[in-house]
């Protein structure tokens, strides 16, 4: 239904071939793919960088999530703003955004100190801020709302392709050729990519554009209109809290638990990347998948149902998450982290198309942007670091346990974000929008 004041994109303005579709979802998997594999090989490199650069604790977590997140967060708001103006064509912003962190990955590889290298993960970030935003809008004027979670969930699926790319290609060649030429190899792929995008990706807004009569487009929402719209809904509060919180402990998790096998296990790169790197970005795969199919098989009957299986997931996965870190057996560690891992990924395909549903489409992309800022800065730039901070801290009494023990905290920390899912649910099926 067409709001006032409003045009709403109709089944002839949405890409409604299945081939559309799929050209679409296919495209912007590749490129999110890209995108975590740059973010996340820092992590399977974080111990040959902290040997060979001399870095602390504290200095891993900050390379690793502030430095980036700062920047990516910040930005990613005007970024999105612009995204969702109507003129503007989202396709052009992911593609410019993919060959400016591709470059600044491949420039981490250069660096010869720790503030080179953090300036490198800054430019990642820089990059990285205008492709969610704008794939996520892109996503929701595509896809028809029943079938949104289940398509944001397979762009989500780059998450754990990138990262298990991440883990096993990084391992593989910090081990055979040095961490620097790890950070070489991941960046071309991404300006390769980067300069085809603009001829595969098609923006819907160009077709519709030529087909409207001049002055038929709605004006621009303010960024007050657009703030107001994302935080008047009291259900993307509790969702972005739920978010910004998984984030923090999964960003958190995912730096120290490699560091943890290398360091406390005795496994080289190459191991880690293939044991650990394996089995939880497969079970993250699978977890993406179907947290985003449930979502729309349940919704459908009752939208509150949309976010039950990320609250009841991670109230599972905690202790299954405190065996895996206590055991000394990493073999029995790597077995116990599939089934948690596998549940904490329900969460992506219903939040971000929650988040979608919940504001009118003058307002998609700030409030995808909204959410990552949470997510990212939060999760991302605290959560490393905060760990890293904690280990230092612990040091003293725990020794060369410190990593686990602040692991043990992060595994039962998981049952606060799932209460806020659960309060989110509540209220969703008010607060969602039609279209």
């Amino acid at each position: 239904m067409a709001e006032q004041g409003s045009v709403a994109l109709t089944a002839g303005d949405r890409i409604t071939s299945e081939s559309g579709h799929r050209l679409l979802l296919w495209t912007l998997l590749i490129v999110y793919i890209l995108n975590f594999l740059d973010r996340q090989i820092v992590n399977i490199l974080a111990e040959p960088i902290s040997r060979d650069l001399g870095l602390s604790d504290t200095q891993i977590g900050l390379m690793t999530g502030l430095a980036f997140a700062l920047f990516y967060t910040v930005l990613g708001i005007p970024i999105a703003r612009y995204a969702d103006r109507p003129g503007t064509n989202r396709s052009l912003i992911i593609a410019v955004s993919l060959a400016i962190w591709s470059a600044m990955t491949a420039l981490c590889g250069m660096a010869q100190n720790f503030v080179q290298l953090l300036l490198a993960r800054i430019g990642v970030g820089v990059g990285e801020a205008g492709c969610t935003p704008a794939a996520h809008s892109l996503i929701a004027d595509a896809v028809p709302p029943e079938r949104r979670s289940s398509a944001i969930a397979f762009y989500g699926l780059g998450i754990p392709i990138g990262g298990l790319i991440g883990s096993l290609g990084g391992g593989l060649l910090s081990d055979n050729f040095g961490w620097r030429t790890a950070f070489l190899v991941v960046g071309v792929p991404g300006l390769l990519v980067a300069m085809a995008l603009p001829f595969v990706l098609r923006e819907p807004r160009l077709a519709q554009r030529n087909a409207a009569v001049v002055g038929e487009h709605p004006p621009a929402l303010s960024f007050k209109e657009a703030l107001g719209e994302v935080l008047g809904s009291r259900a993307f509060v509790l969702l972005a809290i739920a978010a910004s919180l998984t984030a923090f402990l999964a960003y958190g998790k995912g730096v120290w638990v490699t560091i943890l096998y290398m360091r406390d296990f005795g496994l080289s790169a190459t191991e880690t990347g293939f044991w650990f790197g394996t089995i939880s970005s497969v079970m993250a795969a699978i977890g993406t998948w179907a947290g985003g199919a449930l979502a729309d098989h349940f919704g459908a009957k009752d939208k509150k149902y949309i976010l039950y299986a990320p609250a009841i997931g991670m109230v599972i996965a905690a202790p299954l998450l405190f065996l895996a870190y206590w055991t000394t057996d990493w073999r029995l560690s790597v077995a116990l982290l599939a089934l948690p891992t596998m549940l904490n990924y329900f969460y992506y395909g219903p939040c971000y198309a929650s988040a979608q549903g919940l504001v009118r489409k003058e307002a998609r992309a700030v409030a995808s942007s909204i959410m990552v800022f949470g997510q990212n800065l939060i999760g991302l730039g605290l959560g490393p670091m905060f760990f890293g901070m904690l280990s230092d801290a612990f040091r003293p009494m725990a020794g060369d346990q410190s990593v686990r023990w602040v692991l043990y905290g992060a595994a039962w920390l998981g049952l606060i974000p799932a209460l806020f899912f659960w309060l989110a649910s509540k209220r969703l099926a008010q607060d969602l929008k039609s279209g």
